[in-house]
């Protein structure tokens, strides 16, 4: 979930809460309270809170959510969620959120660090998975976003990767990796999202403080006033096939229309019902759109905002949506670690997807539809081939979770983006090559192994 930087308060007073302590603790350590060191290996006991407002308080930087099954805690600097209240001794992590052996935690002074039990270590960096021997290598890894990186677009007949970032900056870049231009930089807190106008002369964004802003690409430079009308942060954009309109799905459930010429909303917001708004899709043809959100359900929309289906089938939250081209299907990923394919007319599911062990963040088809790939919370970016419903390749790896994925026009390649504020550019054809490389050795053993 996006912060809003420039509403972030004090703390936020919370009743009391039942929080899991650490097992297998070695013997009583005493805690460390040095705000340069995490508390040391052993001393992951329940203890008072040191931070303004003690144990009746959220730690400074983190917030409480109402979800549909409680409350969840995010720390707004590492963007992590928990089920569990920030407490010291109280174990944060939930399932799959982090490396085997690793938790958790939050110091007294009210840091989050975590605990290795592989090496009896503390550290304030989340511990990294060890990349496979052989696994692909990126061609190039981009750096220079201070924090996460929430969105990713390719623009410009030269394909250039667009970055939108937590540290309230969208950067350009060139395939190589070196930057295009200078930062654009937003008032508006962190930038979730970003999209590119069809004829890649415009692009607009939304931030934390629920306003839109449009962006002249040639300048590098923002157009006129934001557009303002959501009552929480922007959460997923996209520009109509026509250009004539962008919508807009925010937290706050709803979906805003707007003419991207004043700024200014063309018909009624559309209540969802999705709780928050995950990702909202103009059809190919422009008839219609698709939204999705903390529900678990696909809504289809008239261009009108008239509900036409509603698509039931995912177990927990869908996080990301795409077209086919002909407008026949819907691909959609979410949090129950399924990409799945949908009739468009009726919502009939035609195929599930599985092999990732984490929420699926981001999915785009390639430019010939024979592949769809995909980006998730496990760390890793996977290929499919849509003719066998198969993964293609071993999985693409980062060293944190991710959160955005983009393929250009050309489908030459995929750039990768999320926790660890990088972007990972990816060769399409080395990733396929590797597939049929690792297809032929197994069956030169015996057997045809798809991952």
């Amino acid at each position: 979930m996006l912060r809003n930087k420039a509403k972030a308060g004090g703390s936020t007073k919370q009743g009391k809460v039942k929080g899991v302590a650490l097992e297998d603790s070695p013997t009583y350590v005493a805690p460390l309270t040095s705000v340069n060191d995490p508390p040391p290996y052993g001393a992951q006991h329940l203890q008072d809170a040191l931070w303004e407002g003690g144990n009746e308080a959220l730690p400074p930087q983190w917030r409480q959510f109402k979800v549909v099954n409680g409350t969840e805690y995010q720390d707004d600097n590492l963007i992590m969620l928990s089920w569990n209240r920030p407490l010291p001794g109280v174990r944060l992590d939930g399932p799959r959120q982090l490396i085997p052996g690793c938790e958790w935690h939050i110091s007294p002074l009210g840091r989050s660090y975590f605990v290795n039990h592989n090496t009896r270590t503390t550290s304030w960096k989340k511990p990294a998975p060890d990349r496979p021997a052989g696994s692909l290598t990126p061609e190039c890894i981009i750096e220079g976003h201070s924090e996460c990186i929430w969105s990713l677009a390719c623009v410009g007949t030269g394909c250039n990767i667009m970055s939108a970032s937590e540290d309230g900056s969208i950067r350009q870049w060139i395939r190589d990796g070196e930057p295009a231009g200078e930062p654009w930089r937003s008032d508006g807190g962190g930038i979730a999202t970003t999209a590119v106008c069809p004829d890649q002369t415009m692009v607009v964004s939304g931030s934390g403080d629920g306003r839109l802003r449009l962006w002249n690409v040639k300048e590098g430079s923002a157009v006129g006033d934001p557009w303002e009308g959501h009552g929480a942060p922007v959460s997923c954009l996209d520009w109509s096939p026509n250009a004539r309109e962008v919508a807009s799905g925010s937290e706050d459930g709803t979906i805003r229309r707007w003419n991207p010429n004043t700024g200014r909303q063309i018909a009624p917001p559309t209540e969802t019902g999705h709780g928050g708004v995950n990702t909202v899709k103009y059809s190919p043809r422009g008839d219609k759109f698709a939204s999705c959100g903390y529900d678990n359900v696909i809504r289809v929309w008239s261009k009108d905002g008239k509900l036409l289906i509603k698509i039931k089938g995912h177990d927990n939250s869908v996080r990301s949506l795409c077209w086919s081209k002909d407008g026949a299907y819907i691909f959609s990923g979410s949090g129950d670690m399924t990409i799945r394919k949908w009739q468009s007319i009726d919502g009939k599911e035609l195929v599930v997807l599985r092999g990732h062990t984490n929420y699926v963040r981001s999915i785009c088809l390639s430019p010939d539809e024979r592949h769809l790939v995909s980006a998730s919370e496990d760390r890793s970016v996977r290929i499919w081939d849509l003719n066998t419903n198969q993964q293609v390749g071993g999985p693409l790896l980062h060293d944190d979770e991710l959160l955005a994925l983009a393929i250009p026009s050309d489908g030459r390649y995929i750039a990768s983006a999320g926790k660890d504020k990088k972007v990972y550019v990816w060769s399409f054809e080395a990733a396929l090559k590797q597939s049929g490389d690792q297809v032929l050795r197994r069956e030169v053993e015996g057997t045809r192994v798809f991952f």
